[in-house]
């Protein structure tokens, strides 16, 4: 199940992080402006964050494998599609909403179906599987940009589709529902979502990860304020991304030392932290330890999430709660980019838009202070286990 969390993590993500290497090649054909081309990578985002909670409830209904087939032929089909069309509005069709919706319907059922399979290994089994979407994302856009040099974006686009609908087919025939080896109380979905404890842990979600969105979309460009190339300022986003694979690796080890709930609050300090280093980098080389430290972070965190949720809530209606939850990410990407670019627009330089990643972030992680885990599921032996949990304030 880890292979199939990985296979999945790979192709959704590094599929949709790639589109980096299409928008110039089809800019220059369709004669469309950058906000009409970005508009293709903004209604995927959308769609696949803001799809979650729906996908997530067939996937406890139905079962991985559908859902998992589902998307193959829907993501898949969707890009081979993109390949072919004749007008930018078909392609928010094929590639956004398509694209999107497939991608929802592999990734969050798998990723459920993960957190069952696994109780003493949790933490290393979901940082392994992270693994795949961070190496995903480093891989694939280069991949992409050598094939669009070598065939043109358009027979890129069926290419990418054909390989996705593969390995998403191959995820599927793998995948299986998790053992029902721990007894739960009964847990609506509803009160779930609406308990203090999620309510506080996804306004945390949306805060800093709207952080986040800054130095994704400006991070180079600021770096060439400081006198680097273009290629040096996009190596930070790389450098980003490569750490993030080490804190998703190192994950396991590093929570049974210190506890999934410290980890956790750990690694959002660490992002919020990481802006001031960004905030007062002088030079190129400390722009470089800021992309390290934030990616650790990022990592950290992406790892943890489905444990701490699981913790909080069981693994009972796993893929609605995730869901749900991941519809967060679709908040902070509505809200991110745009208000940092409000903000440098407003005052003519980065530095105050680097103070709103610092006040998003941090008030992101004093969201979840108050929040305490207590383990206590217990068995029809007796025996308390890991993978549930009362929450309360400290």
């Amino acid at each position: 199940m880890v292979l199939v969390s990985f296979i999945v993590g790979f192709v959704v993500f590094g599929t949709l992080y790639s589109f980096g290497a299409f928008f110039e090649p089809m800019s220059a054909e369709f004669k469309a402006s950058q906000a009409a081309v970005s508009a293709f990578f903004s209604i995927t985002g959308l769609t696949f964050y803001l799809s979650g909670s729906v996908v997530g409830y067939l996937g406890d209904r139905f079962g991985p494998a559908i859902m998992v087939t589902l998307g193959a032929a829907v993501m898949g089909g969707g890009l081979i599609l993109t390949g072919f069309i004749g007008q930018m509005w078909e392609g928010y069709l094929t590639y956004g909403v398509a694209a999107g919706i497939g991608a929802a319907c592999a990734y969050i059922p798998t990723l459920a179906v993960l957190g069952g399979w696994f109780v003493q290994q949790r933490n290393a089994a979901f940082g392994t599987a992270a693994a795949g979407s961070g190496c995903g994302m480093l891989i694939v856009p280069l991949l992409s940009a050598v094939l669009i040099e070598w065939c043109g974006w358009r027979n890129t686009s069926v290419i990418i589709g054909a390989v996705c609908a593969t390995l998403l087919t191959f995820a599927a025939v793998l995948v299986r529902p998790p053992p029902m080896a721990v007894e739960e109380p009964h847990r609506a979905v509803g009160p779930i979502v609406r308990s203090f404890e999620f309510l506080m842990l996804y306004a945390s979600w949306v805060l800093a990860t709207t952080a986040l969105f800054v130095p994704f979309v400006f991070l180079p460009t600021y770096a060439s304020t400081l006198g680097s190339s273009r290629f040096a300022g996009s190596a930070l986003l790389a450098i980003l991304g490569g750490v993030s694979i080490l804190g998703r690796l190192g994950i396991g080890a590093l929570g049974a030392k210190v506890g999934t709930r410290t980890l956790f609050k750990a690694s959002v300090l660490l992002m919020a932290m990481s802006y001031l280093l960004w905030l007062t980098a002088p030079s190129y080389p400390w722009l470089v330890v800021f992309a390290a430290a934030l990616g650790l972070g990022y990592g950290l965190r992406m790892s943890l999430m489905p444990s701490v949720l699981i913790e909080l809530f069981g693994v009972q209606h796993l893929g609605a709660v995730l869901g749900i939850f991941f519809t967060a990410s679709g908040v902070s990407a509505i809200l991110g980019p745009p208000l940092a670019g409000f903000v440098v627009d407003m005052t003519g330089n980065y530095q105050w838009s680097i103070v709103f990643a610092l006040l998003a972030g941090t008030t992101g992680f004093a969201l979840i202070v108050p929040l305490k885990i207590f383990r206590g599921l217990v068995t029809k032996t007796g025996r308390t286990v890991p993978g549930s949990a009362e929450v309360s304030q400290t």
